[in-house]
C-alpha cells in the first residue's frame, strides 16, 4: 500500500491510476492523514489451471443413455398422440 499526499496525487494521478488498475491501493493523505484510497474497480482473477481433475474421474461414453428420452422430449415435445382434437374456432 502506497501513501501520497494530495500535492503528489493530483500532479501523478495519471501514474496512480495506472497503479490502482493494475491492483495496487494507493491511500491519499492530508497532513499525514488519510482521507482517501485509490483502489481498482476489480481485482483481476487469477488465470484458470487447467486439467487440475485429470485422471480422477472417468465419465463413460454412455451418459446419456439414461437419458436419451428426456432429452428427445425436451427438445421435440411429446409424441402426438393421435386423439389431439384441434380447439374450436382454430
Amino acid at each position: 500500500m502506497t501513501v501520497v499526499n494530495i500535492h503528489e496525487a493530483k500532479t501523478h494521478l495519471s501514474r496512480l491510476a495506472e497503479q490502482a488498475g493494475a491492483g495496487e491501493e494507493i491511500v491519499i493523505a492530508k497532513a499525514g492523514k488519510p482521507v482517501a484510497r485509490l483502489m481498482p474497480l476489480a481485482i483481476p482473477a487469477a488465470p484458470r489451471k487447467l486439467g487440475v481433475l485429470a485422471g480422477r474421474y472417468e465419465i463413460p461414453d454412455d451418459i446419456d443413455t439414461p437419458f436419451a428420452a428426456d432429452i428427445e422430449r425436451m427438445f421435440y415435445g411429446d409424441p402426438p398422440t393421435g386423439d389431439d382434437k384441434p380447439a374450436e374456432g382454430a
